[in-house]
């Protein structure tokens, strides 16, 4: 090789000025590359600064609450002076105040927030930590509200995620709560859930022998006969009869049985299905009934239809255990589901989730006869699924990058950080999209597609706004204005529930908006028709169409102060389009009667498009419908509602209302079926808090869903209090139950099993079977918590620990067969003598301990309390050994 001549040499030093690596270029990288090593740590100091000593309502916090943090970086490489940076981080709740006068905060957009050198910066020393105290509105009381991936940028350098917060492991960036920090007030009654608590918590719940769980199915059948003798399914195999179901289905019982260690043999022990709806009467002539026999000789399923037949077969396969013999009970079963409606819905639009993901969730769906799989596919933070002709969607609204001007990716939200390779970013295939539904329709589940408008529509809005300009500068005005979102005449003021501007609602009243509905109902409809199963539902959405500065923990800071609110100029607060020309419009001609019935209306105007295209039912968020007259006023011949008022909060009332208007009522209450929420009250558990500090899967088993204030007797409210419930309203009684997995926490696949699984299994006994606690729904019957006692609490105590036997002794194990990263619980210990005393609530999982921290590990026997000295931990441990529950300490 020649030796490079030095005239050359420079050329190509030129050249790269000519790329763009000026040498002004070269010192923003550099002062990017020495900002993105700094350690950071973000400590929470105090989530009730209101009670001391700090003026929320002035900084104008929402209900006048706020907390105190630090954020601390530490330099330990060279002096950094430049005052030519920012660093963008996530915040969920928004900075009020910055209390050092170096630096200053400035808020983006949604969650993102930017920090800046101010002119007093004396920059980062060398070896040495800068403190930024701040205000944040609202409370952290849970570890997960803090997000990683913060990252710098300088001029056009390119951003650089600090390297310590680039994680999930947030104790690399964060200090461990702790005091009680847990505490969102100081009159928070909850329990905060530590060793010794869960220990009590626990003791109602004993470990049950295999005799006392034969021939148990989950969920629970209607009517059961258990006879004595059982049948081998490991030695004989298994022959399958099921003719009268389609071979995708009989592929996915095949591979059940093999995936429980069953093998299908032409000799095996015969099982046959048949169809006969004429078999059935009265409330067991529903979709999904079967009745089920099995006898020594072979087992016989008569289904009222294609569903029953394919739940006969689950019902079986629920009585194999996981692990060892694989014998089975001999039995009689009549069944029939309890709603229509059992559902799972899953966000993929605030963070994506794979497709293996989400053929796991089907799976398990199956396994536990839930029949409706509502997929939220859009939200602000991200349009997942890719629609023919409008290829922007996915283009744009489909990843998150550092580009201000979102015109190749949204800004990042939600912990993504710059960069488009994790699951801040990705979008579902119409290929992909289509595998989806055909894999459901092979397990008797119908796929149920909501693409959110018109708020929650960020994702949609500039990514069609990125379109507008692109054709534009093309020179093509019309295809340009084709299916714009936004009326450049809105200036209105307002902030979405998740902190954004204007851009986060379609406008209702744009025809190039109604047209953009068409076409996506359309296309998404076309990919149903291709994939076997005719679209019949689709989700309007049309939830939180409002700003939220104009809600109740507000109040005019020029108007009579009242005490416990954020003081804001309330003048300059706008509703939704309220300075839109085209919205304007539409109200003087009387097309709407005003701003408020904007969101109703436009569904309305919805429902006739969703009818057109042969959908014969329309479901929403009920408040998205909240100004229609009835179910009638639309033009789809059916209209559900997702029901999700919290429950504390007058729920256990205002769902009468829906039922009684016509609608077919789903059961969505945050307090117990978002499974977006924490498991348990501890800082260590992920999830968002505004409607629960937690639901267990205890608290999902005894939730009522048919009789809404009978819950009052079993839960407390958000602050661990007891809560009085009543209505006198008539009740026609709700059509089905769907439990929610929101994803603003959950950044990764495992992270949103852990949060469904294993809730879903509780989830599905109340949506399948109705307890013998369960109590009718009486017109004017109060609850009170702590004082009424209509409610069998024994027998509800008794099912639970059956139930909760069969979750820990057969069905974890199945879940780790399926490859299903579920929760493990932590368990319950306390030392008394010396002796360390061990429980936990899924019993049959194995309690290990360690007394030197966490080094080694030993297997708990609750039969001989080991003797223990030292630092003793315990943590659970799955069936397969393979995953662990994060460990605590145990007092001594």
């Amino acid at each position: 090789m020649k030796k490079l001549k030095l005239s050359t040499l420079a050329t190509a030093i030129s050249a790269l000025g000519l790329l763009g690596l000026s040498s002004a270029s070269q010192a923003d990288q550099k002062v990017v590359d020495q900002l993105s090593k700094l350690k950071l740590n973000y400590n929470v100091v105090d989530n009730r600064a209101a009670d001391n000593g700090v003026d929320c309502a002035a900084l104008g916090a929402d209900w006048a609450s706020c907390n105190k943090a630090v954020i601390t970086l530490t330099n330990d490489g060279q002096d950094i002076t430049s005052k030519e940076w920012a660093i963008y981080f996530h915040s969920v709740r928004q900075i009020l105040r910055v209390d050092n006068d170096q630096f200053k905060i400035t808020f983006i957009t949604g969650d993102l927030h930017k920090l800046e050198p101010t002119d007093k910066f004396t920059g980062f020393a060398k070896n040495k930590a800068v403190e930024i105290p701040i205000i944040g509105e609202y409370w952290q009381v849970f570890e997960t509200d803090l997000m990683p991936r913060w990252y710098a940028t300088s001029a056009d350098a390119k951003p650089k995620v600090l390297a310590n917060t680039d994680t999930e492991d947030l104790y690399k960036f964060i200090t461990p709560f702790a005091g009680d920090l847990w505490k969102r007030t100081k009159d928070d009654n909850n329990v905060l859930m530590n060793t010794e608590n869960r220990y009590a918590k626990n003791q109602d719940v004993k470990t049950l022998s295999a005799e006392n769980l034969r021939g148990q199915i989950i969920p629970t059948p209607l009517d059961v006969k258990i006879h004595d003798v059982d049948v081998d399914l490991g030695k004989q195999g298994v022959a399958l009869d099921l003719a009268v179901l389609d071979k995708t289905t009989v592929d996915v019982v095949s591979k059940r049985f093999e995936l429980l260690g069953v093998k299908t043999k032409a000799k095996g022990f015969p099982i046959k299905a048949t169809i006969n709806a004429q078999a059935f009467t009265g409330d067991q002539a529903v979709s999904g009934a079967y009745e089920l026999k099995i006898t020594e000789n072979g087992a016989e399923i008569v289904g009222f239809d294609k569903a029953g037949a394919f739940y006969g077969v689950q019902s079986i396969l629920s009585l194999i255990p996981a692990e060892g013999s694989l014998k089975i009970a001999t039995l009689d079963a009549k069944d029939a589901p309890r709603f229509q409606y059992r559902g799972i819905f899953l966000d993929v639009g605030r963070n994506f989730h794979s497709k293996a993901t989400v053929l796991r969730l089907l799976d398990q769906m199956a396994a536990y006869k839930l029949n409706k799989f509502h997929f939220h596919l859009s939200d602000d933070e991200g349009w997942r699924i890719e629609i023919p002709g409008l290829p922007e969607l996915t283009d744009v609204g489909s990843k998150r990058c550092h580009d201000l001007s979102e015109t190749k990716c949204l800004l990042p939200q939600l912990g993504s950080g710059p960069n488009s390779d994790n699951m801040g970013s990705g979008h579902f295939s119409r290929a992909e999209y289509i595998d989806i539904v055909k894999y459901a329709q092979a397990r008797q589940i119908e796929v149920i597609p909501e693409l959110d408008i018109p708020a929650h529509a960020r994702a949609a809005v500039v990514s069609m706004e990125a379109r507008y300009k692109k054709l534009m500068a093309a020179g093509d005005e019309k295809g340009a204005n084709e299916f714009r979102l936004v009326d450049p005449t809105d200036t209105s003021n307002t902030t979405s529930v998740q902190f954004y501007d204007r851009k986060s609602y379609l406008n209702p009243c744009l025809d190039s908006s109604k047209r953009f509905v068409d076409k996506v109902i359309g296309e998404v409809a076309q990919m149903h028709k291709d994939a076997g199963q005719p679209l019949t539902t689709w989700h309007f959405g049309g939830d939180e169409a409002k700003n939220i500065r104009l809600g109740a923990g507000y109040q005019d800071k020029n108007a009579k102060v009242e005490p416990g609110k954020g003081l804001i100029d309330m003048s300059i607060e706008d509703k939704p389009w309220a300075k839109s020309e085209v919205c304007q419009t539409a109200i003087k001609e009387g097309k709407v009667e005003d701003m408020l019935h904007l969101p109703s209306h436009f569904a309305l105007e919805v429902s006739k498009m969703v009818s057109a295209h042969g959908i014969d039912r329309m479901l929403a968020w009920q408040d998205g419908l909240k100004h229609a007259k009835d179910a009638k006023a639309f033009a789809t011949k059916r209209v559900g509602v997702n029901f999700w008022d919290t429950l504390y909060w007058g729920g256990f009332d205002s769902i009468n209302d829906w039922a009684n208007k016509g609608y077919e009522v789903i059961v969505s209450n945050p307090d117990y079926v978002y499974f977006d929420m924490p498991y348990e009250v501890n800082p260590q558990e992920r999830g968002y808090y505004w409607a629960t500090r937690f639901t267990d899967e205890r608290k999902v088993f005894s939730f009522a869903p048919n009789n809404m204030p009978q819950n009052a007797e079993t839960s407390v409210d958000r602050d661990g209090n007891h809560f009085v419930a009543k209505s006198d309203k008539a009740w026609p009684g709700v059509h089905g139950l769907s439990a929610h997995s929101w994803s603003e926490t959950q950044r990764t696949d495992g992270e949103t099993e852990y949060m469904i699984y294993p809730r879903m299994m509780p989830l599905a006994e109340r949506a399948w079977h109705r307890a013998s606690w369960e109590q009718d729904y009486k017109a004017g019957r109060e609850y009170k918590g702590g004082e009424t006692t209509f409610v069998d609490v024994k027998a509800l105590a008794a099912d639970w620990e059956r139930f909760s036997n069969l979750m820990g002794q057969r069905e974890l194990a199945k879940l780790d067969k399926s490859g299903v990263a579920y929760r493990l619980p932590v368990p319950g210990a306390k030392i008394t003598d010396g002796k360390l005393h061990a429980n936990i609530a899924l019993p049959g999982l194995t309690i290990e301990y360690s007394v030197d921290g966490g080094k080694k590990w030993q297997r708990y026997d609750a039969s001989a309390q080991p003797s223990v000295t030292g630092d003793v931990s315990v943590r659970s441990t799955s069936p397969d050994g393979k995953r662990h529950s994060r460990a605590e300490p145990v007092k001594g």
